[in-house]
């Protein structure tokens, strides 16, 4: 018997597809430009351990570059490769069910770059439904500006601060004490069913604290998310008696759906404490599943490219912690969602290729080339943990 794991980097991509054009994110390179940028800067990136299991080869499977500052090109630790995106898009919800091996063959719906962003009715409905006086914002914005613009009004007023962004999503944002978390919840709940005619894929409550226009998002984060059309990894590995587990966001992604335990944390580095303490207690069989989201909504989307930069860092430097903590048999897999470069105008995602980074005591270190579906990943995990096979995808390995 096996275990395995996957460690996704939420937004960690590789370089522009060829259909990024479509996107308008021709160009587009997360870790080649945070490599650029530091090397410009004086402060040029290591790695080690991630250069080591083979990050920079598969980046240069992906654009055809090295990220300036990484040297290896011999002697590498892992099965390295990239994966495009089959799905339309570049949506959370997208990334991660073509990942578990169910793309999206259908169009999201998504909210126009208009203020107002939201239907008239749809507003009106949510307002009549919840009971509050009204609604701030109504546009794409990144979180951590809004609440800062509206949050002293939103306190005094009662009134919602409502977004979205170029993801399938209704985001609401109200402060935890002055509006409260629980009736947060509600108003969400209540946005989730009205959105669904839009075929919109995720509500999300974004509560804060804070006053006098210094406002902080909490960890009391709760996404409402469609359900996967079809089953996924998450579905085989409980169905064949396996325990799954969930860390970070990885729940409310699935719509809880092939969840057998939830672990939560507050950032990257409180989740990457949870990941040792769930290697340490599941068994053979099991898939545990964890969202890196720090890397997405505190530095992607706010274009902070040092942010990201200190992070990669951070959590290379921690991975020797996680790896004296596999045993024979574990299979790991360090990937992302989609793309969210830092350099790139705007706050939205890109349209990149992903890491395909396999480790573990048993795995052969070569190049797997570049996928053409996500899936790729979610079948070879399933092959390994001789699981049924998933609809979509090749196992690698």
């Amino acid at each position: 018997m096996s275990r395995a794991f996957i460690l996704l980097l939420d937004s960690f991509g590789l370089g522009a597809t060829p259909d990024a054009a479509k996107y308008g994110d021709a160009g587009a390179n997360t870790f080649g430009h945070i490599a650029g940028w530091a090397a410009r800067s004086g402060q040029p990136m290591r790695l080690p351990n991630l250069e080591r299991l083979g990050l920079a080869a598969a980046a240069h499977l992906a654009c055809g570059e090295w990220a300036e500052g990484f040297s290896r090109r011999d002697g590498f630790g892992g099965a390295y490769g990239a994966a495009r995106e089959r799905s339309t898009g570049k949506d959370t919800q997208s990334g991660h069910w073509e990942i578990a091996g169910v793309p999206v063959d259908f169009d999201w719906g998504y909210f126009p770059r208009t203020t107002p962003s939201f239907p008239a009715e749809l507003t009106a409905a949510l307002q009549a439904a919840s009971g509050v006086p009204g609604f701030l914002g109504d546009c794409h914005a990144s979180g951590t500006e809004i609440i800062n613009r509206f949050g002293d009004e939103h306190v005094a007023s009662g009134k919602l601060i409502i977004y979205t962004s170029g993801d399938s999503v209704m985001q609401i944002a109200a402060h935890e004490q002055a509006f409260g978390l629980q009736r947060l919840y509600e108003v969400c709940e209540a946005a989730f069913k009205l959105v669904a005619p839009y075929n919109i894929g995720r509500v999300i409550a974004r509560p804060f604290t804070g006053a006098n226009g210094n406002y902080t998002r909490t960890s009391n984060r709760h996404d409402y998310a469609v359900a996967p059309p079809a089953p996924t990894l998450l579905d085989h590995v409980k169905n064949a008696g396996g325990e799954v587990v969930g860390l970070g966001k990885i729940s409310d992604i699935f719509a809880g759906q092939g969840i057998s335990r939830v672990v939560k944390g507050v950032d990257n580095m409180a989740l990457f404490d949870a990941l040792l303490k769930v290697a340490d207690e599941v068994g053979d069989g099991s898939l545990s599943f964890v969202n890196f989201v720090d890397f997405d909504q505190a530095f992607g989307h706010r274009r902070n490219v040092q942010g990201y930069s200190d992070a990669l860092h951070e959590m290379d430097a921690r991975l020797p912690e996680f790896i004296a903590k596999l045993r024979p048999g574990d299979l790991v897999v360090i990937t992302a969602d989609h793309g969210c470069d830092p350099t790139w105008p705007g706050s939205d995602h890109t349209r990149e290729h992903i890491p395909m980074i396999f480790f573990g005591p048993g795995v052969v270190p070569r190049a797997l080339g570049v996928s053409d579906s996500f899936s790729d990943i979610g079948q070879t995990l399933a092959a390994h943990l001789g699981v049924p096979p998933l609809a979509h995808g090749t196992s690698l390995l």
